[in-house]
This record gives structure tokens, C-alpha cells and sequence, in this order.
């Protein structure tokens, strides 16, 4: 019994560290909520915590020539995920949230459309799995004496540690909604968006200076 328990609060930490960096997809997540409110910011998180699930079994299944790809291509990985980023800066910083500052009932929303936004954008950059490994190393996940029935309650944990980190964070984000005004929903879009480019143009940078060097 106690081996379900460790692995199923593993997971759950495990879930909660891969989703808290306040990364692209956070930052998405927080501008979601504050435009169109907090369950389409939710479905999104659903779609990253998703992608994150599939990188966390890509890791536990042991598929080397994955990570061994990956670890071949990740500077042409990274410029193509920073590519995306940048992209989707470029989509924001024009974006006007007039419209979307209306009664969360008047919005029309499509959560799947958010869940897939979620998905990709977090499924855009691969390099994660290098984060997994490392996590699943510190607390022991993979371990001889598990089996089959551990390890899905194990990714069940950290599916649901993800599903918790994105619903506290929409939920503290939502309640601030109201206090955004145009102007100010305006100027938050643009530095997200500023922020995001900067982290696109960062990662762009890198990948290519390490081609070189």
C-alpha cells in the first residue's frame, strides 16, 4: 500500500513542478483568464497538463531514441518552438481585448479551441523531457519494484498535480479580473507579449550560437 502512496504523491509533485515555471504557457494562462475568464484559461492548462503527460510516459516508457532525437535536434527544436513563440507574440501584441472585457456569459468560448492552443503550445517545445528526467530522478519515480498498477496511479498523480496547479492559478488570477479596465487589459496584452517575443528571441539565440560554436 505504501508504494501506491509514495508514487501517487510523487506524481502529484511531479505534476505541480513541471506546470509551476512561469513559462509561455503560464503566462498564456494568466492572459486567458484575464481577456476571456477563467474557464477557457483551465481548458488550456487541461491541454498543457496533457502534453506534459505524454512527455512524463515518454520518459517513464524508456524511449531512448526519443530522448536521444531530441538531444541530436534540440537547437533546431528550440528555433522552431521559439518560432511559434514568437508567432504567437506577434498575434497578442495586436490583439484588441475591448471585446473581451465583456460579461464572461456574452463571450462566446470554445474550449476546445483552448484546450488545443494548450496542447500545442506547450507540446512545441520538447526540451522538457530534459526537465522530466531530472524530476523523476529526485523523487524516484521510476523505481525496480513498481508496477503497471503503480505507475497509472503514478501519471494519474501527475495529471491531476498539474490539473490543480492550473486550477488555484486561474482561480487567484480570476479574482482580480474585475479591476482590469481596456487601458489596462490593453498594456498587460502588449507586455505579455513583449515578454514572450524577448523569450523567443532569447531561445532563437542560443540554438544558433550553439550551432555555430
Amino acid at each position: 500500500m505504501h508504494h501506491f502512496i509514495d508514487i501517487a504523491t510523487s506524481g502529484v509533485i511531479i505534476g505541480i513542478l513541471i506546470s509551476a515555471p512561469m513559462g509561455p504557457i503560464g503566462m498564456l494562462c494568466i492572459q486567458r483568464t484575464l481577456n476571456k475568464g477563467r474557464w477557457p484559461a483551465f481548458f488550456t492548462g487541461i491541454g498543457a497538463a496533457l502534453s506534459d503527460l505524454i512527455y512524463c510516459l515518454l520518459t517513464g516508457l524508456g524511449l531512448s531514441f526519443v530522448t536521444d532525437f531530441i538531444q541530436a535536434n534540440q537547437n533546431i527544436l528550440q528555433i522552431l518552438g521559439s518560432a511559434v513563440l514568437a508567432g504567437f507574440a506577434f498575434f497578442l501584441f495586436r490583439k484588441n481585448p475591448a471585446r473581451q472585457l465583456k460579461p464572461q456569459e456574452e463571450i462566446s468560448n470554445n474550449f476546445f479551441a483552448d484546450f488545443g492552443t494548450g496542447f500545442l503550445f506547450t507540446f512545441s517545445n520538447p526540451l522538457i523531457l530534459f526537465f522530466i528526467i531530472g524530476l523523476f530522478a529526485r523523487f524516484n519515480f521510476l523505481q525496480e519494484e513498481f508496477r503497471y498498477y503503480h505507475y497509472t496511479v503514478g501519471y494519474a498523480g501527475i495529471f491531476l498535480g498539474a490539473l490543480l496547479w492550473w486550477y488555484m492559478i486561474t482561480f487567484f488570477v480570476n479574482k482580480v479580473r474585475a479591476h482590469f479596465n481596456v487601458r489596462s487589459m490593453w498594456l498587460f496584452n502588449r507586455i505579455i507579449a513583449i515578454i514572450l517575443f524577448i523569450m523567443a528571441i532569447v531561445g532563437c539565440y542560443m540554438s544558433v550560437k550553439s550551432m555555430l560554436s
